[in-house]
């Protein structure tokens, strides 16, 4: 048998910026990505913290290093820049593999900075 659990989750990282034409995705920066293992157009489920909007869409690379977390096309009007949002995506294993795995997780600060 196969579950589905949480894979990556960046936790409590602040919307950057909008952009409402564009056709949609969530742009990051790519240090982000790569310290919980996401890959470009992977799905992910976003959790506005603020007013509780949850959307699905998928990740585009930002600028290396720019701190980007941009809401594009539709989902720029499910949040506001400094909203704090977590970003889940989640991946189907055998339950065998399950009991061992922990997903990996980036957790900013109240200041918006990681916490390592």
């Amino acid at each position: 048998m196969k579950i589905w659990v949480l894979k990556s989750k960046i936790h409590r990282a602040r919307i950057t910026g909008k952009n409402l034409n564009y056709e949609g995705s969530l742009t990051l920066d790519p240090i982000y990505m790569e310290k919980v293992g996401l890959l470009p157009f992977e799905k992910v489920e976003v959790y506005n913290i603020s007013n509780g909007a949850r959307f699905s869409t998928y990740i585009i690379e930002g600028k290396r290093g720019s701190g980007e977390v941009v809401l594009n096309g539709a989902a720029a009007r499910l949040g506001e820049i400094g909203d704090p949002v977590i970003i889940a995506s989640y991946a189907l294993i055998d339950t065998e593999e399950a009991k061992n795995h922990r997903p990996a997780v980036l957790r900013f600060g109240q200041d918006g900075e990681i916490e390592e």
